[in-house]
């Protein structure tokens, strides 16, 4: 789900659009695999969800909308984001915290 890279980490997401409101669900899958399922409430319509995501994740991790990539994914459910200047331990922590756990 997360991997540090040079720079900041990577943060896989299964999103889910046209949710209620924008949240952190769960885990989608095990593993190397696993994904961070978000629950977005734009629709998947012309890039809105991608950038509703964008500006979920800068507020989650609690920086700049401009240091946050859709690196991958873009017409798809699963993408991944590079986060930069997040550590992995502050990621896992931060997500932790919005899981409630």
């Amino acid at each position: 789900m997360l991997r540090t890279v040079a720079g900041g980490v990577t943060l896989a997401v299964r999103a889910q659009p046209g949710a209620k409101k924008t949240a952190i669900v769960g885990i989608y899958g095990e593993g190397a695999a696993a994904q961070l399922k978000i629950a977005v409430q734009a629709p998947p319509i012309e890039g809105r969800a991608n950038e509703a995501l964008l500006r979920f994740l800068a507020m989650t991790f609690g920086i700049p909308r401009a240091r946050v990539e859709l690196v991958s994914g873009e017409l798809s459910r699963s993408k991944v984001f590079l986060l930069r200047g997040v550590t992995e331990e502050r990621a896992t922590s931060l997500i932790e915290e919005q899981m409630g756990k």
